[in-house]
Order: structure tokens, then C-alpha cells, then sequence
């Protein structure tokens, strides 16, 4: 059985049959049942690892940029670069020792060093006869 229905004989809009309305029915039907299915397996997920999720959240907001360093640490960190201006590479012992002083741990006094060498240090022009007097004894 076919029935045509037609809105308005002086418009252009399309006739609709009975048989195409199911269809699009049909359609609807089947996308809020997928939607729903959708939901129900995210509330099932968010369910089982909920607290999984809000741990994972909590660790990488905890790994966020945190920013300046503490203004005594920046200056104890400026003290030892305006004593060692010349060669201003601390070795590892004087690493350890301004992590203490500083309560900076090793790769943020690495880090400042590399910023700050890059940033304001330029090496003399007779660096390579500095560094082999050094080794030679002169």
C-alpha cells in the first residue's frame, strides 16, 4: 500500500510517501538507541574506573609548569654564577651542595645553568688558550 501525501500543490517541497516517514523513523529510533548504549557504556566505564581517572587527573595537574623559581634560590644560584663568571660550569659536588642550599633539586640547577649560560654568558674569545693553560699549569 502507498500513500502520497502532498503539502501544497503550488510549492516545490517534495511529496512524502508513508513508506519513506517509516524509514526515517526507523532511523531515530536506531540513533537514540545508539546514544543510549553510548551512555550506558560510559557510565559503566566511568563506573569501574572512575577513581582511576580522578588519580590520573590529580598526577598530571601535579606535573604543570610550576614556574619561577623561589627568589632565594635564585639568588644563591646568581651568587655562585657571579663567582664563577669566567667558567661558570659547577661540577658535580657543587651541584649537590647548591640543591641543598637551595632546596632545588639537580636538573633545575642543570636547567638554570644551561638557561643562564645561553642567556647571559658570552665565553671569552681566547677560551681554548685559557682552558689548555689551565691543563698546563700557567
Amino acid at each position: 500500500m502507498l500513500i502520497i501525501f502532498s503539502l501544497s500543490e503550488s510549492t516545490d517541497e517534495a511529496a512524502l510517501s508513508s513508506d519513506e516517514e517509516c524509514s526515517g523513523g526507523e532511523t531515530e529510533t536506531q540513533e537514540l538507541q545508539a546514544k543510549e548504549e553510548d551512555r550506558d557504556l560510559k557510565n559503566q566505564l566511568l563506573h569501574r574506573f572512575g577513581s582511576h581517572i580522578s588519580r590520573l587527573k590529580l598526577e598530571f595537574s601535579k606535573k604543570k609548569k610550576k614556574g619561577k623559581l623561589p627568589r632565594d634560590a635564585r639568588q644563591a644560584l646568581l651568587d655562585w654564577w657571579n663567582l664563577h663568571d669566567k667558567w661558570p660550569y659547577p661540577t658535580e659536588a657543587d651541584k649537590i651542595s647548591l640543591a641543598e642550599s637551595t632546596g632545588l633539586d639537580q636538573r633545575q640547577i642543570n636547567n638554570w645553568f644551561i638557561n643562564q649560560r645561553k642567556r647571559h654568558w658570552k665565553p671569552p674569545e681566547n677560551l681554548p688558550f685559557a682552558v689548555m693553560n689551565v691543563y698546563s699549569g700557567q
